[in-house]
């Protein structure tokens, strides 16, 4: 999903943390981020992110995990290694960019320190409401699965509307829209007022219901979305089952699934990047296929992918 709003990243240096698998061989070695993620999927509406960039990272990664990868510590109830890098936020440069965005985060977080004082049902609702808003429609409908991946076409109108549901999610990232996204004027206009956009909100929800509004509905669920994104990003990579042979260290998590409408059915995203559906079997419950399935039934959707039986044989693991 990834797929979100990370801390600065430097990108990659030989120093960043390692990771790999102490069992299975099948299993390749990668970098951590500053996040301490494997890769991530950006906001397509501030930056771009290839899949040649993220299979290129992941190759200079096994390299430099062939040499260094002595020591370290194994992380608790997975079998992944982990060799801790010097520079990931202290001995690093700092621009204004990873400065803003850093700002933001911790303000948000402080933000939350006043919800127990705020606590109350409306704003409670509040904030799970714009949370399947921003989440769900926003980044996996939206960013993910539709901007980036185009994994399913649908409307102008509709996808501008889910697309702004994004923003109001405050992912932060690097200024750089998708190529294909610069060419219309209302991603231009979003890029440039990005930050008025939450700013308005903020300010309606403290006019509907003060303070407790403006601390649940936007601390607390920017803060809830904020996690659940990384933990795409990381928790899967660490802890699951790998389905497919993809090469990495993406797996299946259960409990990140439904915290992120889907999104935790990591291994499966790897495998087939282009794929509405990222619960492929019936129990793997992924409500942003359930959405994208509803408006296929209503004739918003089109052009729905999913992978191929074939697609499948391939990237299964054969013994």
């Amino acid at each position: 999903m990834a797929l979100l709003a990370s801390p600065p990243n430097a990108g990659f240096n030989p120093s960043s943390p390692i990771v790999r698998t102490k069992r299975s061989p099948r299993l390749g070695s990668s970098v951590l981020n500053a996040a301490g993620v494997e890769s991530s999927e950006q906001n397509p509406l501030i930056s771009e992110t290839s899949s040649r960039k993220r299979r290129g990272a992941v190759g200079v990664a096994r390299a430099v995990a062939s040499e260094n990868l002595g020591g370290g510590h194994q992380i608790l109830l997975s079998d992944v290694v982990v060799k801790q890098g010097r520079r990931v936020y202290l001995g690093r440069k700092w621009n204004s960019l990873d400065m803003a965005t850093a700002g933001v985060v911790l303000f948000m977080h402080l933000l939350c320190l006043f919800a127990l004082f705020t606590f109350n049902w409306r704003a409670f609702w509040v904030a799970v409401s714009l949370y399947v808003l921003t989440g769900l429609f926003g980044i996996t409908l939206s960013f993910h699965r539709n901007l980036t991946h185009r994994s399913f076409k649908i409307p102008r109108w509709l996808e501008y509307f889910f697309a702004y549901c994004g923003v109001q999610a405050l992912r932060c990232g690097e200024p750089n829209n998708v190529a294909d996204l610069q060419k219309q004027p209302f991603y231009r206009f979003l890029r440039s007022t990005y930050i008025a956009h939450p700013i308005a909100l903020g300010a309606l929800l403290y006019a509907l219901g003060g303070f407790p509004f403006f601390v649940w509905g936007m601390g607390v669920r920017i803060v809830w979305v904020y996690h659940i994104t990384w933990l795409v990003n990381s928790a899967c990579h660490v802890w699951g089952r790998q389905a497919w042979n993809t090469g990495d260290l993406s797996r299946n998590n259960w409990w990140v699934a439904l915290l992120a409408f889907g999104e935790g059915w990591h291994n499966n995203h790897h495998a087939f990047e282009y794929s509405a559906r990222h619960g492929l079997d019936w129990w793997e419950l992924d409500m942003t296929w359930c959405v994208v399935r509803l408006l296929q039934a209503v004739g918003l959707a089109t052009d729905v992918k999913v992978p191929s039986e074939t697609h499948k044989q391939r990237m299964a693991f054969h013994n």
